[in-house]
Formats: structure tokens, sequence, C-alpha cells
């Protein structure tokens, strides 16, 4: 009798009576280790119809296909399809920055551009997805090899520079959404103006308000119309007492990672959802 078994998530034909440890040696010699249904088991486990087994060799990169095939059973193809011809712009590569390109890098995003002309500091670590070995590279040195360790096939354009009007429309030109990550408000404000009137028809998702513990609800999506979205309280900004603190610009940056996801897929239905800044 033949059973179907995912083998790294693909479909595959074997007897019956076949134990993982057999089935490791005829696919994949040199396993280190064998997930059978999302947990480890022995060699001479017995595989069943409809098992998932992930045969894995310690340090080895998996293949394009065999990720992409990894990511279309965790995402689903249609998803997974539209992030992978997409292009995202995220400016600036602090605590929102850092966390919503490792976000989309995880999403399988086709193409990556990512601007910041900072360096890692010490302090930048209480928020900033940096380690302490990379204190003193270039955010953009920093965040392009984290990002290639997460996933090599997305394809990451890194631009150390300082970002103003001038030089946005041509950094960003082939973005379909743009990431706004600043500290400062007026670089914030410049950054939404230039979009708003010299790419008219790109997404671009701002933040405000992320100072603070507590309140994780606050953080909130507002819209601007249909293009300009601003993502926090809209009241808390850093201070004395009330710093930038690793998990409230965590929500705010994974909100924004979101939202990426949600215009790319669906961007009517996300439009439509999200009330307007006013209201």
């Amino acid at each position: 009798m033949i059973m179907k078994i995912f083998v790294n998530e693909r479909i595959q034909s074997f007897p019956e009576n076949m134990t993982a440890g057999k089935l490791r040696d005829e696919k994949k010699p040199g396993a280190d280790v064998i997930i059978v249904n999302g947990y480890p088991c022995e060699e001479d486990s017995i595989l069943k119809e409809g098992d998932q087994v992930a045969l894995i060799k310690k340090g080895e990169i998996p293949k394009s296909e065999e990720l992409e095939a990894l990511m279309i059973a965790r995402h689903s193809p249609g998803v997974h399809e539209r992030m992978k011809t997409a292009t995202v712009g995220v400016a600036g590569l602090g605590g929102l920055g850092s966390s919503v390109s490792i976000a989309l890098t995880r999403m399988g995003l086709g193409t990556l551009i990512i601007a910041d002309h900072d360096v890692v500091e010490p302090s930048n670590l209480n928020r900033q997805q940096y380690s302490v070995d990379q204190i003193g590279l270039s955010k953009t040195e920093a965040m392009e090899k984290n990002l290639a360790n997460m996933n090599p096939y997305v394809k990451v354009i890194a631009h150390n520079v300082v970002l103003n009007a001038h030089n946005i429309p041509k950094i960003f030109k082939t973005a379909d959404i743009i990431v706004e990550c600043f500290d400062r408000v007026e670089e914030k404000t410049m950054i939404l103006e230039t979009v708003a009137e010299c790419m008219p028809e790109v997404y671009v998702i701002g933040a405000s308000g992320l100072a603070g513990y507590g309140d994780s609800n606050s953080i909130q999506t507002r819209r601007i119309g249909e293009k300009i979205f601003i993502i926090g309280d809209m009241k808390k900004s850093a201070g004395p007492g009330q710093g930038l603190m690793a998990p409230r610009v965590g929500i705010a940056a994974h909100h924004q990672a979101n939202l990426v996801v949600s215009l790319l897929i669906d961007p009517i239905q996300a439009i439509l959802k999200i009330p307007d800044l006013v209201e």
C-alpha cells in the first residue's frame, strides 16, 4: 500500500511501514534532526498517511525552492505569491524600521529597500534589532547581515544615506509601499509630504505616539485619505520618564508590517476597515 507524506512541505509517495530513519536515508542522508508533525522523533518511528516530515541538517541553508515551499505552507499560496512580487521601502532602521524589516523578510517579501545613515550604538540595543557585536557598524550593513541570516532570498537594496525631500523619490521609486520609521517629527512630516506630492500612487505608513509602556491597545491605525496611514496612540512622545521601549515600539512596528501585508493582499478591504484620523 502506498501512502502520501509531506517531506519539507512537498507531497511524496512511500510504502506502508516506512520509518522516519529510512525516509531520511532515502531523501536526505546526513540530516541531523527529523521532525514529524512538529516534534522531533526517533529513527524507528513508523510514519503514517498525511504525516508532515521536516529533515534538517544543522547549519545548512535551505535551497530557494525548499524555503519557498515551507513559506507557502505557512502563509498560503496567494499571500506568498503577492509578497514575493512586491517591493517595500523602509525609511529609517531604528526601533521601528529594524523590526518592520525583519517581519517583512520573514514574510518572504520580494524586494526590500532600506535606508538610514546612522551607526549602531549601545543605546540602540534597548529596542532595536541589532546585537552587541554590531556596535559601530552602519545600520544598513548590520541589518543586511541580519536579514540575510533569516531569508537570503529576499532582495535587499540598502542606502546608507540621509533621506531628504530630494532623494526619497529616487531611492524608493520602485516601492509599492513606504514605511516611515523616523524618530523626529520634522523628518516624519517631510517624508509624508514628499510622498504625497511626488509619489501620489504610493502608500505610506507612518507612526506617532509610541513612547512608554502599558496600554498596548492604545496603539491603533488611522488613515489620512486613501494612501497615508498613521500608527500609534497619537499622544505619547519620548521625553523624561517616558522613553522609547522595546515592547511598545515593537507593537507599533508590527502594526506597520501587518498593514503592509494587508495593503498588498487586499488594499480595498484594508482601507475600508481603518477609521479616518479625524473621526
